[in-house]
């Protein structure tokens, strides 16, 4: 598939070993202490790529969806811990408020400047995607002065 905004052909991501239809023998922790774990880092104020690096560093759980058998958003949305805005346009609007920090103090930096309006382009696209898959409220909008009060 190609890239959205560069003028080159990209792999896009990434594939799981062949065999893995069950988890590994070294993999100690069972289905139910994986849950409790989540839920424990979920409602500690972590996102779910946190709670995933953190199940995979520290507690030796190679893949979630393969010792639990469902996957971490399911796992959070069954008790009732959801977050209003999908963690990757959190990100996006995070990475835009910082560019936005970066070009008051340098105002020449045009390449921070096209970097911008790539970020706020693609946060665009994905509120139009959440919006169809009724993941967001149905008057939100992305603003920069919202996100600006949202994240701090």
């Amino acid at each position: 598939m190609a890239r959205i905004h560069a003028r080159r052909k990209g792999k896009s991501g990434s594939t799981h070993p062949v065999d893995r239809k069950k988890p590994p023998e070294w993999s100690s922790l069972n289905p139910r202490e994986v849950e409790s774990r989540i839920l424990e880092l979920a409602k500690s104020g972590k996102s779910k790529g946190e709670i995933g690096l953190i199940l995979r560093d520290q507690y030796a759980v190679p893949d979630i969806k393969l010792a639990t058998g469902k996957k971490i958003t399911k796992i959070l949305e069954v008790n009732n811990i959801k977050s209003d805005i999908p963690e990757d346009l959190r990100s996006l609007i995070h990475k835009a408020l910082q560019l936005k920090k970066h070009i008051e103090t340098n105002k020449k930096d045009l390449k921070n400047k096209r970097n911008l309006q790539l970020t706020e382009s693609k946060i665009r696209r994905l509120t139009k995607y959440y919006h169809t898959q009724n993941q967001l409220p149905k008057g939100w909008k992305y603003s920069p002065q919202q996100a600006k009060l949202m994240f701090e």
